[in-house]
């Protein structure tokens, strides 16, 4: 017979949820920066100040801004108009975790059965911003299902060189030779 999770493992499963919705936010706050840029032409003419203002209006936007902001933008995205209910989803989920998952389970929290009932709730919150996640990273050309192809592909532009290795030549490309490819 399973054991009951204990108050921890559900905090634990929490920070798991709240870090997949923090990645999410991320990438999305990163292909609107992107997009910004590019629209702006600051990388044909850098313009720092500008450069900056946009950063900090993006890093002040909550994720249902963020999101809004990219839908407006979706033509600019391949796939990215494909997302929208997964997007939806994951933001109604990321919101239910931020601001109403306590309040919801309140007194659960007190007994292992209540615990088993907020730890499947949590997988299924983490789960939604998980997927959510890897599709958007997908757009940028990122499986994080298979990172044995991520691998092949920075192999590919030399970019493991880079990444994984700031060390001699030698020692560098023996490495490479042994990535598990």
């Amino acid at each position: 017979m399973d054991s009951l999770p204990t108050l921890d493992d559900v905090y634990r499963k929490f920070g798991f949820a709240s870090e997949a919705a923090q990645l999410l936010e991320t990438e999305l706050g990163t292909m609107l920066l992107h997009l910004n840029i590019v629209d702006e032409g600051l990388l044909s003419t850098p313009n720092p100040e500008r450069a900056t203002a946009i950063y900090k209006t993006i890093n002040r936007s909550t994720l249902g801004q963020v999101i809004k902001k990219l839908k407006s933008n979706a033509q600019s995205i391949d796939g990215l108009d494909g997302l929208e209910n997964l997007l939806s989803d994951a933001l109604v989920e990321r919101n239910r975790l931020s601001h109403s998952f306590y309040r919801q389970h309140n007194l659960r929290r007190n007994s292992g059965e209540g615990r088993a009932l907020m730890m499947a709730d949590l997988d299924s919150i983490h789960t939604k911003l998980l997927d959510a996640y890897k599709a958007v990273m997908l757009l940028s050309g990122i499986d994080l299902d298979n990172p044995t192809a991520m691998i092949d592909a920075l192999k590919l532009i030399g970019l493991v060189k880079m990444i994984f290795l700031p060390i001699k030549s030698v020692e560098r490309k023996a490495f490479i030779d042994h990535l598990p490819i």
